[in-house]
C-alpha cells in the first residue's frame, strides 16, 4: 500500500493506492473519492458491542468501511469531518492510544478498542479514549496543526489540544491552577510523564464552540 497527504496542514486528505486485493479499513463517512474498481464493505468490526463502544464511549463511528482494490491496483481518497491535519504511525504488535474522534483509517491488522480512563477522567470529554494495536498503519487526524513532541520527563498539555500519545507515557488529569479556572473550572490540563512520543492539535475543538456560542440561533419569546 502506498499513500501521499495531501494539503496539509489545513484540509489534509489521505490518498491510498491500493494493489490488488489489498484493503484499507476507515471511517464511516471518510471516503471522499475513489476508482471504479473498489469493492466497500461495511460492518462493526468487532462485532455489535465493539462498534457501540466506539460510537458511545470514543466518539468513532458504530460502522467502520473495508475498502478493497478489485483485479487492478485501485486509489482511494479519505478526509476528516474537520479542518485539520493527519499523521501515519507504524504499529508492530504495538499500541497507540488516541483522543475521541482522532482514528481516520488503518490497515486491516489494526484493532481499535475503547478504554476506560477510570476516575481520573472525570474531569472532561476524555474520560475514554481509543486504544488501537496490532499490526500496521493507522492514520490519526486533529483540529489544526499537529505537532510530534518527543517526552522525556514532565510535560504538561491542555486537555483539549492532545491527539495522541504512545502507552510509555502516562499522565494524570488535573486543573489549571489559575484564577479562570478557578472561578470557572474550565480548563483541564493533562500531565504526562516518562519517555515517548505526543502529537498536540494547534486547535481546540471546545474553545471554537465556546467562540460561537453568543452567536447561536435564539428564540425570541
Amino acid at each position: 500500500m502506498n499513500y501521499t497527504i495531501e494539503s496539509q496542514p489545513s484540509y489534509s486528505l489521505l490518498e491510498v493506492t491500493l494493489a490488488p486485493g489489498e484493503q484499507i479499513v476507515a471511517e464511516s463517512g471518510a471516503m471522499t473519492w475513489m476508482d471504479t474498481n473498489v469493492d466497500v464493505q461495511t460492518s462493526a468490526r468487532g462485532g455489535i458491542l465493539s462498534g457501540v463502544k466506539r460510537a458511545v464511549l470514543s466518539g468513532e463511528s458504530f460502522f467502520q468501511n473495508t475498502y478493497t482494490a478489485r483485479g487492478a491496483p485501485a486509489t482511494i481518497g479519505l478526509g476528516p469531518g474537520q479542518p485539520g491535519d493527519i499523521r501515519s504511525y507504524t504499529l508492530d504488535g504495538s499500541e497507540l492510544l488516541l483522543e475521541r474522534g482522532a482514528y481516520l483509517a488503518s490497515e486491516t491488522g489494526v484493532e481499535t478498542n475503547s478504554d476506560f480512563q477510570g476516575l481520573r477522567g472525570l474531569f472532561s470529554e476524555g474520560l475514554f479514549i481509543l486504544r488501537v494495536s496490532g499490526s500496521g498503519l493507522v492514520f490519526f487526524n486533529a483540529y489544526g496543526d499537529i505537532q510530534e513532541i518527543d517526552v522525556d520527563g514532565p510535560y504538561v498539555v491542555d486537555s483539549g489540544h492532545a491527539v495522541a500519545w504512545e502507552p510509555s507515557l502516562s499522565y494524570r488529569l488535573t486543573r489549571a491552577k489559575s484564577i479562570r479556572s478557578f472561578l470557572f473550572s474550565d480548563q483541564i490540563i493533562m500531565e504526562f510523564s516518562g519517555r515517548g512520543k505526543l502529537w498536540v492539535q494547534s486547535r481546540n475543538p471546545r474553545s471554537l464552540a465556546d467562540w460561537l456560542h453568543p452567536f447561536r440561533p435564539s428564540r425570541s419569546e
